[in-house]
């Protein structure tokens, strides 16, 4: 008995720290607090986000000499902060793996920095796949 609360407990835990597959109306709801920023709706959010990152909370990707990060793929060179990039512009004020967890608050932040300083073509994805046609893109609930 015992061990099975061991388990149950680990488990959990363990929930709280793992990262998420997001379903588009997952996104919908968690990304409302972006629809409209800097002109971009959510049904472009999710399309950028899927395009991006497969609206997985804790995808990397290594890209020439840097680590993109999260679902928004955020830039460890200029953006945030990683052992990777001592020098780091680290714009955001944030440590890069905070966007590899379940906790959008602060990805959320620093894509309004994103869309502050370059806007929404930071997101190559968005230009060549998000930017018509975007009914797929609705959640139904929303």
């Amino acid at each position: 008995m015992m061990s099975f609360v061991s388990l149950l407990l680990v488990g959990i835990l363990f929930h709280g720290i793992q990262a998420e597959q997001l379903t588009k109306c997952e996104l919908f709801q968690r990304l409302k607090d972006l629809d409209g920023y800097g002109g971009v709706t959510l049904p472009e959010w999710v399309c950028t986000v899927f395009h991006t990152s497969g609206c997985d909370t804790q995808t990397t990707v290594n890209n020439n000499g840097s680590t993109e990060y999260g679902l928004f793929q955020i830039n460890n060179k200029i953006w945030c902060r990683d052992n990777q990039t001592p020098h780091s512009r680290d714009i955001c004020g944030i440590s890069c793996d905070k966007f590899l967890d379940d906790d959008l608050t602060d990805d959320i932040m620093c894509v309004k920095k994103i869309l502050d300083n370059v806007g929404i073509n930071y997101w190559l994805a968005h230009k060549a796949l998000c930017s018509e046609k975007l009914d797929q893109w609705r959640c139904e609930k929303w």
